[in-house]
């Protein structure tokens, strides 16, 4: 049996472990130790994405095989998920040497964690462990989170920890209907056993099935369930808000996986596609509350937290099209936005660093900036992506979304919300740039120096836009796959529950 698929999970696990025996002291060491296991994630990934064009591939632990046994499977999504996270990772951990790190005892072993539990989440063929990686993460978050202690981050932490609280009690309350009435929770056979059910069965698996979007909104950061997030990732350390950008397209993986896995066929009977109903407007209302969010933040911070809930809002919206085009659109748009999100919160702590701790990232006249022009053109660079202007990665996802989403009523309504939303960010992000760079003030004593590695950090995650469009044909062929596997899962079924055999 191939070990590669497992080897994600247990390198951040048994790193992090050692983290942690290490002490606090020997910083020095653990930064060198913290930062390789995380470089070392970028070939991996890259590695299983090649394994993944070949075929699924499904690592059944101790070799008992689906259903009965724990699995990993790698197919086009979960690898594509992986590189996205350890790019993600690779620049906030390069970031985090800096400095960032130091402000807590156990950051590089709770970094590890957290990258254990996504990696896994990504990974995991079995809603029950797709629970417990749940579990992982959010429990190294909660510390990340708080890590450099101050009241807003122990406000914030407190509600992003009720919040998803209630979301793991709902889960372990859905995962049980689900496993009472059908028997199983391998997600490959579970799409075979809801296929089959008996009319009296149907309704409480729909319920089970809703209370799992309730979860996974909550994660993705959908609205009505958005509110603990901007005020939660503006309250972060600049690395870890970065590394958060990856929290909520779990939320929106999770949905993809189970809702066009499991209950994305028309053989799924009456709960075929019963997620596209409620995806369409909450997609359209996060979209809109992100943007006007956006419009009214005072904190730089603040205003790529809304502009996050705006990517999130895009992609579930781009998933309710439901078609081979739109899915295609759909995940560039989550590469992107992932990566360039982060660059953005990277900046954000750059140039707070840099204006000195009496501002703390909030949009007023401050000091001028050391090296203006390359700190300028950093931001303009980040600010035209997230908008979705040409020639960056950005205006590709966007017009990839707006090509598939047709004509009619619905088509009006999310170009009109898709290029307000564009419009809005314009708005916000020149009058953040007009303030940083132009409005000065005088008597206000400078911060930091520059930190060159910190600025090659987000720089890094911001040449990955331009690499989006520069890659972008066979990047697409990869995506038309990985779209093709999502809406056709019968053959990933097969493939699944055969032990991977083609």
């Amino acid at each position: 049996m191939d070990h590669l698929a497992v080897l994600p999970i247990i390198l951040p696990m048994f790193c992090g472990a050692l983290l942690l025996l290490m002490g606090p002291r020997r910083l020095q060491l653990r930064r060198r130790l913290g930062l390789l296991a995380t470089l070392l994630q970028l070939p991996l990934a890259m590695l299983l994405m090649g394994q993944a064009s070949a075929g699924v591939q499904v690592y059944a632990a101790g070799n008992w095989l689906p259903p009965f046994g724990i699995i990993l499977v790698v197919d086009h999504l979960a690898a594509l998920m992986l590189l996205v996270s350890a790019v993600l990772a690779a620049a906030a951990m390069l970031y985090a040497v800096r400095g960032s790190d130091a402000l807590g005892a156990h950051f590089h072993a709770l970094f590890q964690f957290q990258l254990m539990g996504i990696n896994g989440a990504f990974l995991t063929g079995d809603l029950f462990n797709l629970f417990v990686f749940f579990e992982i993460l959010l429990i190294a978050s909660y510390a990340l989170l708080l890590h450099g202690a101050g009241s807003a981050r122990v406000r914030s932490g407190l509600h992003y920890v009720l919040l998803n609280l209630f979301g793991s009690a709902l889960f372990l309350i859905a995962v049980g209907t689900l496993y009472g009435v059908t028997g199983t929770l391998n997600m490959a056979d579970l799409s075979q056993r809801v296929a089959q059910l008996p009319p009296a069965d149907v309704p409480l698996v729909g319920t089970a099935a809703m209370l799992l979007l309730v979860v996974f909104g909550l994660k993705a950061a959908v609205f009505p369930l958005y509110f603990w997030l901007p005020r939660a990732y503006a309250a972060a350390t600049p690395p870890v808000a970065a590394l958060f950008a990856i929290m909520t397209k779990v939320g929106i993986y999770s949905i993809l996986r189970v809702y066009l896995q499991v209950f994305g066929e028309t053989a799924a009977g009456p709960l075929a596609q019963l997620a596209n109903t409620w995806l369409w407007p909450a997609g359209l209302l996060t979209m809109l509350l992100g943007s006007l969010g956006a419009l009214a933040a005072s904190t730089l911070n603040g205003l790529v937290a809304y502009l996050l809930l705006v990517s999130v809002g895009t992609l579930l919206a781009g998933v309710a099209l439901h078609s081979q085009a739109a899915l295609v659109g759909s995940l560039y748009y989550l590469v992107h936005s992932t990566w360039i999100c982060g660059a953005l919160f990277l900046l954000a702590g750059v140039l707070s660093d840099c204006r000195g701790r009496r501002f703390v990232g909030r949009l007023v006249p401050g000091p001028a900036l050391p090296r203006p022009m390359l700190l300028s053109g950093l931001f303009f660079l980040a600010a035209i992506s997230v908008i979705g202007l040409p020639p960056l990665s950005g205006f590709v996802g966007k017009l990839l979304l707006l090509r598939a989403a047709g004509t009619g009523v619905a088509a009006a309504w999310f170009y009109g919300l898709l290029l307000g939303s564009g419009l809005l960010a314009i708005v916000t992000l020149s009058r953040a740039g007009s303030t940083l760079f132009w409005r000065i003030d005088a008597a206000a004593a400078p911060g930091q120096a520059l930190d060159r590695v910190c600025l090659l950090a987000a720089s890094s995650l911001l040449l990955c836009s331009l690499l989006l469009v520069v890659f972008a044909e066979p990047l697409l062929g990869y995506l038309d796959a990985t779209a093709t596997q999502l809406l056709e899962p019968a053959a990933y079924t097969r493939q699944v529950l055969e032990g991977g055999r083609p």
